[in-house]
């Protein structure tokens, strides 16, 4: 199957489980692993950083799959916090060759990270995802995670 083949196939799949789920962790968790099942040779690290509601300018690790995450990232800080502050998807085909990067995991090569928005367009969470290869994401997947989470996060 082609890379947007999973994709269709999966966002079918995550609004059929989360039908009717309102809960935030539940739908992170459901996010994250049904993604990174789909993807198992490209996505090493899947899931959520949110917005503390106590730090509005900095992030911390929710729901995810993988290795150990950072625990808590600034906006404006590695492709993560920078996605937060620019409210704009971030690909980055070799994190090593960008200033501010944070290496929670050496192994990671390249990166994703898709804003996430409630309904009322206020950002609650970034959706991050990781490679052990160079150049794994373009705008394929920018255009299926940026469906996917406002499907789930912004109705």
């Amino acid at each position: 199957m082609s890379k947007h083949e999973i994709y269709a196939e999966t966002a079918a799949q995550i609004e059929a489980v989360l039908e009717g789920e309102t809960d935030r962790t539940a739908q992170m968790a459901t996010v994250s692993c049904l993604l990174s099942q789909a993807f198992p040779d490209s996505y090493f690290w899947t899931g959520f950083y949110i917005v503390d509601p106590a730090r509005e300018n900095e992030l911390v690790v929710g729901p995810y799959q993988g290795t150990l995450g950072c625990l808590r990232i600034p906006f404006g800080r590695g492709v993560c916090g920078t996605a937060a502050a620019e409210r704009e998807t971030q690909i980055v085909e070799d994190v090593h060759a960008i200033p501010n990067h944070i290496a929670c995991d050496s192994r990671s090569n390249s990166e994703i990270v898709v804003p996430v928005f409630d309904r009322s367009g206020k950002l609650i969470a970034v959706f991050d995802v990781d490679s052990t290869e160079k150049g794994t994401f373009d705008e394929v997947d920018k255009d299926w995670l940026e469906r996917i989470v406002a499907s789930i996060f912004a109705k």
